[in-house]
């Protein structure tokens, strides 16, 4: 029974993961924007028999996620997984995109992967051992139309995994990222119905990816059977990126 951290779980693919996690015996913190969501994806997961808290934080916020970590490790203790799933959407076409909507992009992805993972990476260090898994995307990998700003920082998530990885894995902390294709999520089906519908066009497999999809490879990656993944990017994505 593991103390593991999910942001951006209140829905979609993060609360997929975390149910993930909690239907394998371990011990939860849902960490979303959204609290009274993430309060009651808590509550609905131990009901089923889980055991999962809830905080509401804004990661691109340093003492936000601070009291985060307080708060995993008062009710589970030491973080032993924290997967960096909080995410943000937004489209414009690259003349259109203001440097605000650019800024958010990479606060919320890349600065708060890099917040959250530095709040619980002495710890792990301390005692040699955890398990970082960063969600990055295709997007990432291919780029996207009217994503400019969404494929950079999903990029720079790809990269700044690559690097920790080097940096701690020998320490025992694995270190791995998720890029997932389109999935049926509500951040994804906020995007424009001309998007989704040539996007699926594009796909080998004809449609999009469902978030238990992406939750069984993070579960993948926090698992015994991934102990020499390292530094790796693993593509749930209906065959959008062939590698």
């Amino acid at each position: 029974m593991r103390s593991v951290v999910v942001t951006g779980a209140a829905s979609g693919i993060g609360l997929a993961i975390a149910e993930r996690f909690a239907a394998d015996g371990d011990r939860v913190l849902l960490v979303d924007l959204d609290g009274e969501k993430a309060l009651a994806a808590a509550a609905a997961i131990r009901a089923a028999g889980g055991a999962a808290e809830a905080v509401a934080a804004d990661v691109s916020d340093e003492a936000a996620v601070s009291a985060a970590v307080r708060r995993a490790e008062a009710a589970h203790g030491p973080v032993e997984v924290l997967v960096n799933n909080a995410g943000h959407a937004h489209q414009s076409r690259f003349v259109d995109l203001q440097p605000t909507d650019f800024d958010r992009m990479f606060a919320v992805h890349v600065r708060g992967t890099f917040l959250m993972t530095r709040a619980v990476l002495p710890s792990m260090l301390e005692r040699g051992r955890g398990i970082v898994v960063n969600m990055a995307s295709q997007l990432g990998q291919i780029g996207g139309v009217e994503l400019v700003h969404y494929s950079a920082a999903k990029a720079a998530i790809i990269g700044m995994t690559k690097a920790l990885a080097r940096e701690v894995s020998a320490a025992g902390v694995r270190v791995n990222a998720v890029a997932p294709g389109p999935i049926n999520t509500p951040l994804v089906r906020s995007l424009s119905p001309t998007w989704q519908a040539a996007k699926k066009a594009e796909l080998p497999l004809g449609r999009f990816g469902e978030p238990q999809d992406v939750a069984g490879t993070v579960a993948f990656l926090a698992s015994p059977d991934a102990a020499i993944f390292v530094g790796q990017t693993l593509g749930p994505n209906s065959g959008d990126v062939m590698l």
